[in-house]
């Protein structure tokens, strides 16, 4: 209560506040509850392409394109086998380019190597990497001669001991040449292969695999020309052409634009 204190001077009174108890201290408010952090839902699995779903996709390749033609030019198993070497990180009309002059005056081995690599070279300047491909159609000429009798081996392990020569090559030499049901994956099978869902897989081997596991032996012979013409003019890497593709029902891609 408030104390009054009369003035002896002034006969007035006035009022003292009593001393104020010192305020509390203010309670600290409670923490803040971390922000949950959104959650992001992984994308659901595709399922897999039935068998036949499969068949039907190749069955209209078919249809569209019933004897599909590899666009690398050649004569013979020689000729095609260099071609593919040069092909590597090189466009096919790059490549056809440069070999229709060479090819004119060295399409066997003991030709290529009478020309020698100088002039090799100067024939496929205009392709990526040229002098070391050059380097390699000499020395794998060198060993069609000495080893095979001047002819294209059969298997994949004989062609695959070739220098320039990898899988891929091979692969194709196999189908192109003699007809084998081998599965070639470049850049546009791998593409299509997973893009697809028709045979995921994180490298050219799997993707190879797994797409000799699902396609129907009917259509190997033209499998790989089918996926390959499939990735360089429709599906293609940037841009692909979903309004006008083939399979697009059956296609698996999540971002297909219809």
């Amino acid at each position: 209560m408030a104390k009054i204190i009369r003035s002896q001077r002034a006969g007035t009174s006035s009022v003292r506040s009593a001393p104020k108890k010192k305020a509390a201290k203010a309670a600290k408010p409670p923490a803040k509850r971390a922000a949950k952090q959104p959650t992001t839902k992984k994308a659901a699995k595709p399922k897999p392409w039935t068998a036949a779903e499969v068949y039907e996709a190749f069955d209209r390749f078919r249809k569209a394109n019933p004897e599909p033609k590899g666009e690398l030019e050649h004569l013979n198993p020689y000729t095609l086998l260099v071609a593919v070497v040069l092909s590597a990180q090189a466009t096919d009309a790059g490549v056809n380019k440069a070999t229709r002059a060479l090819f004119a005056i060295a399409d066997t081995p003991q030709k290529m190597l009478e020309l020698g690599e100088d002039k090799v070279r100067d024939y496929i300047k205009t392709i990526g990497l040229y002098r070391n491909k050059a380097k390699n159609v000499i020395a794998l000429s060198e060993k069609l001669i000495a080893e095979f009798g001047s002819e294209v081996p059969r298997t994949r392990a004989e062609i695959e001991s070739l220098p320039g020569a990898g899988r891929k090559t091979a692969n194709v030499v196999l189908n192109m040449a003699f007809g084998e049901h081998t599965m070639a994956v470049d850049t546009h099978v791998f593409r299509v292969g997973n893009r697809t869902g028709l045979a995921p897989g994180k490298t050219p081997l799997e993707v190879e695999l797994g797409l000799e596991k699902v396609i129907p032996t009917e259509f190997m012979l033209h499998a790989h020309h089918w996926l390959i013409l499939h990735g360089r003019y429709t599906c293609l890497a940037r841009g692909p052409r979903c309004e006008v593709c083939l399979i697009n029902d059956l296609c698996r891609w999540p971002e297909k634009t219809v």
